[in-house]
């Protein structure tokens, strides 16, 4: 992958592009073969689709059944899937995404300690079994997301991210700049999976969408919600906060599609702000 080295404030405003896209006739699944995109593929009906030999997402349009897959930050030249056991190659496109450099006072947050680092270790053992799971049920407004506030765009999904001068994983989601307090809401149905306060997101929510369709929210200042709820899309699940490795208040919103983290605005409804 090619990366654009430009530096950016962490709090500049900027209009981030979802990359190459393939437009499917009459429908609004989104095809972007991009690392940090989402492949749409019509299948046979009857097919079994899998990717590393886990189901991923299918719907069904007009007759026509569709596979959707996440392709992950990290990924080159191919994705490969298989149907029905047969391999099925997908080719990307390369798509260029930008550096942020970050400074961030406590240190700690970018060098953990060995203490950090165990809690930092069972946070993980948390979190990967929910992106990992594969629920039957998908919500029907998975593919009509609504942000789950409203601000401005801080920092881009994608981003190579440097803090302290150090390099660390792309950045997995999308920053929205909203004040301390400021209402979060679901950005599609689902049921709530997972919430605590973790080392780097802080307060977080994690809500299921179903099919291998994770939402989180995270750097909340109050969770509202609790594991086990039912949240219906546009319903209050906490409020904006800086909690976890912060540099003020903002929400960051992750999208994981198969454990890809996909970039969100590929799954906004079209009145949404891209």
């Amino acid at each position: 992958m090619t990366i654009k080295k430009t530096a950016l404030a962490l709090l500049s405003v900027f209009t981030i592009s979802a990359g190459a896209s393939t437009a499917l006739p009459n429908h609004p699944l989104p095809n972007h073969p991009i690392a940090g995109g989402i492949i749409s593929l019509p299948i046979d009906n009857e097919g079994a689709v899998t990717l590393n030999d886990k189901p991923v997402l299918t719907t069904q349009i007009d007759g026509q059944r569709y596979a959707v897959i996440g392709v992950s930050l990290k990924a080159e030249d191919t994705l490969t899937l298989k149907i029905d056991g047969e391999e099925q190659p997908q080719l990307l496109e390369d798509f260029a995404y930008e550096e942020q450099h970050i400074e961030i006072k406590n240190t700690r947050k970018v060098n953990p300690q060995k203490n950090d680092m165990d809690r930092i270790g069972r946070e993980y053992n948390q979190m990967t079994p929910v992106y990992q799971s594969f629920s039957a049920e998908l919500t029907p407004d998975w593919n009509q997301m609504i942000l789950p506030t409203t601000g401005p765009y801080s920092s881009a999904f994608g981003l190579k991210r440097f803090f302290n001068g150090q390099a660390r994983n792309p950045h997995s989601g999308i920053d929205i700049a909203a004040p301390e307090g400021k209402n979060i809401i679901a950005p599609a149905g689902g049921t709530v999976v997972l919430t605590g306060d973790f080392f780097f997101n802080g307060q977080s929510v994690f809500i299921d969408h179903g099919q291998g369709l994770i939402s989180m929210m995270c750097h909340m200042s109050r969770i509202d919600v609790k594991e086990g709820d039912i949240v219906q899309q546009g319903e209050l699940i906490g409020a904006v906060g800086k909690t976890g490795r912060a540099t003020g208040p903002h929400l960051h919103w992750t999208v994981s599609l198969n454990n890809a983290r996909v970039n969100p605005k590929l799954l906004l409804k079209a009145d949404q702000p891209k």
